[in-house]
């Protein structure tokens, strides 16, 4: 009778014992599955377009823009772009390339606007979120505030230039302070364009496309483009891209 009890207590343990060992057996598996997808992820395998953060909270901007504008803005239009980018770039030798490199290889190629378009509005609303922040608004100062001075006469000549940029840019598009050849200039442009594409160098842009202000606005863009400057613009952003 004691032997079938310790047959039985042997068989007991054997089995919790081999419950253990297949517990353990997948336990590892499945860490080396992770660690090796990571590192798959580190070896340079193509990473995806990732939509980035907000530089502030949804309800940063208020009362001048929404935290709704901000939701359907940000959360559908700027994440739609990145969406139908990465559906474009999929299988095909842009799919390891960083954005900027993805917009100049097809900047001007009729074949591949959808990718262009695409590629540019991520980037183009990554560089507006910034162009922006809580409490900005106002005349800059420091160097930007001596180039533009130099290069518009003024910094009311340059808010009556860029408000009539915002304002004449028919339909959808941008209105930009670039660099061109070490010169200040306000540029607009339509749809996805920027100003990457015509060797200048963006230092700040406002968005034109009537999701960016209608819901706060309606068709009242010319309010929308004095609040930009007075209330929202960031000029610390801008002097860094000066460089």
């Amino acid at each position: 009778m004691q032997k079938a009890n310790d047959l039985h207590i042997t068989r007991r343990h054997f089995c919790k014992s081999a419950i253990a060992v297949g517990a353990t057996l997948l336990a590892s598996k499945t860490a080396y599955a992770a660690d090796n997808a990571a590192s798959n992820t580190m070896k340079g395998k193509p990473m995806p377009i990732t939509l980035p953060e907000l530089p502030y909270a949804q309800d940063a901007l208020e009362p001048y823009i929404s935290a709704n504008t901000l939701s359907f803005h940000y959360g559908k239009h700027h994440q739609a772009y990145v969406t139908n980018l990465n559906n474009l770039i999929k299988d095909t030798d842009l799919a390891s390339q960083p954005l900027e490199t993805i917009i100049q290889k097809t900047a001007g190629d009729a074949a591949k606007a959808g990718i262009f378009n695409n590629a540019a509005q991520v980037w183009n609303h990554t560089f507006y979120w910034h162009s922006m922040k809580p409490g900005g608004g106002g005349a800059p100062k420091g160097k930007l505030a001596d180039q533009i001075t130099k290069d518009f006469g003024s910094y009311d000549a340059f808010k009556d230039a860029f408000k009539n940029a915002g304002a004449t840019q028919f339909g959808s598009g941008w209105a930009w302070l670039v660099l061109d050849n070490n010169v200040l200039k306000v540029t607009k442009t339509p749809n996805a364009d920027l100003p990457m594409a015509h060797g200048q160098k963006a230092l700040l842009t406002m968005d034109v496309w009537e999701h960016a202000y209608y819901l706060d606005y309606q068709n009242r863009r010319p309010d929308y483009i004095t609040t930009f400057l007075d209330k929202l613009v960031n000029w610390d952003f801008a002097e860094k891209n000066l460089g």
